[in-house]
Parts: C-alpha cells; structure tokens; sequence
C-alpha cells in the first residue's frame, strides 16, 4: 500500500502505546507528523492514525497497517534500516521512557478492518479533527475462542444498532513476530474495538443505549465470564495528520 488514491484495508495492524519522558508529547508528534508518515508509507505500510491520550498527557498512541506478515517484515526492514530513520530516530527514542506495549492485530471478520484512503490524508498544519476515538481492548485466556464469539456475534451488532458503527474490530493475530527488534506483547487474546465519535458526551449516550438493550446485560455476563481482566478503553484524539478521524 503506497500513499496513492487507492484504499488501504491492511490485514495485519499494530496498535502502539508509547509512554513518553514527561512534557515531550507535542515534540515526537511534530516530529512524527512531518517526518515519519510518507516515508513509512513508501516501504509498503499505511500509517493509520495518531493519537494524544486523553488520560496520559505522556502517552502518544498510533496504529500502522500492512497487506500481510511477509510485507511487515520487509517494510519495517526497509524503514528502521533506512535514512529516515537514520538521521531522525535518535530523536524520536529519547521523548520515549517505553515503546514496547504493542499488540499485533488483524480484522476480526473478513469486513471488520480499517478502510483508509491515504492519499486523503491532511496536510501538515491542518487542524486536529474536532473527534473523539474510544478503543475498548477485552482481554481473554490464550486460545479461548469464547470471548471473541461473544464479541463477534453478540456486541458488534449491538454496537451497529444503536449508534454510529465501529470503525474497525480487530482481534490478536498470532502469526510469529518475523521482526524481532521491535517486540509485541505475546501470549495475548484481545478484541479491540474503535468507535469515532463527535465528542465524549456523543459516547457516553452511545454506552447508555447500549445498556439499555435487553439483551446486553446477558452478553456482558457471559464477557465478565470469559474475560481474564476488566476491559481497558482508551480515550483517544486524533492529531490533524490522522487517517482516522
């Protein structure tokens, strides 16, 4: 996927959770913004979305996509190894205290993916897009299918009758981690949801309706049974040069 007018539907994404030195946000935001997109997307990735943590002024969250495991190996090689890197990654890494929290992810269904156009992308010094992005990560024991069915045939459609639908669910993809020196949480079974939003008011009405659903109450049961800890939602921004809005 190159930054043209085709649609980007990467099969293999990489959610990112960086926890950065105290106060650097805006400098590695600046800095990735204007010098780690379109040079990312030329080696075969998509750069999906940047995202201040409402919750963590020190946490920076991003997602990257690729057409399947063989190209993220060869990318994330032409990348790291390349000039861009060279000349800007010593000052990306010293804003960062920790950038291993990363979990690799595919759709959970064959239409449950991210569904981008990069060539749309805004240029740099466009406004932030005024939006709010919830990201619910649901947690279940290795190899237990249980929690992603419930997930799958239960609240997503729960979720596309009673409010905007998801951008995207995805779930663990368990293909081994081919590029080593950038590490992924292991031993992982997660559901992530992204649901866009105007505002978090617009949430917090979207979470009412749903709980007012009759059936909901047995579909949370049946997660709380599954679940191996409580699901985690992060409270998203879009930065101005985000694919997703």
């Amino acid at each position: 996927m190159s930054p043209t007018d085709a649609v980007g539907r990467p099969a293999v994404i990489e959610l990112r959770q960086y926890t950065l030195r105290p106060g650097r946000r805006e400098e590695l935001i600046e800095l990735f913004d204007r010098e780690f997109i379109e040079t990312q997307e030329e080696t075969g990735m998509v750069v999906l979305g940047q995202f201040r943590d409402l919750d963590n002024p020190d946490r920076f969250v991003w997602l990257r996509g690729f057409e399947d495991m063989t190209v993220r190996h060869h990318a994330l090689t032409a990348f790291y190894d390349g000039p861009v890197w060279a000349e800007h990654g010593p000052q990306a890494n010293a804003t960062m205290a920790d950038s291993d929290d990363v979990l690799l992810l595919r759709p959970l269904t064959a239409g449950s993916g991210f569904t981008v156009r990069p060539s749309r992308r805004p240029q740099p010094g466009a406004p932030a897009p005024d939006r709010f992005i919830s990201a619910t990560i649901w947690s279940f024991p290795p190899g237990q299918p249980e929690g992603i069915t419930l997930i799958r045939d239960g609240l997503l459609p729960v979720l596309h009758e009673t409010g905007p639908a998801p951008l995207a669910a995805l779930t663990t993809e368990t293909a081994h981690n081919t590029f080593t020196r950038l590490p992924v949480r292991t031993g992982e079974n997660v559901a992530v949801v992204f649901t866009s939003y105007p505002d978090e008011r617009a949430q917090r009405r979207h979470l009412a309706e749903i709980q007012a659903q009759p059936r909901t109450r047995e579909i949370l049961t049946g997660l709380r049974r599954e679940q191996t800890a409580a699901p985690r939602t992060l409270r998203l921004t879009p930065t101005s040069r985000s694919l997703i809005p």
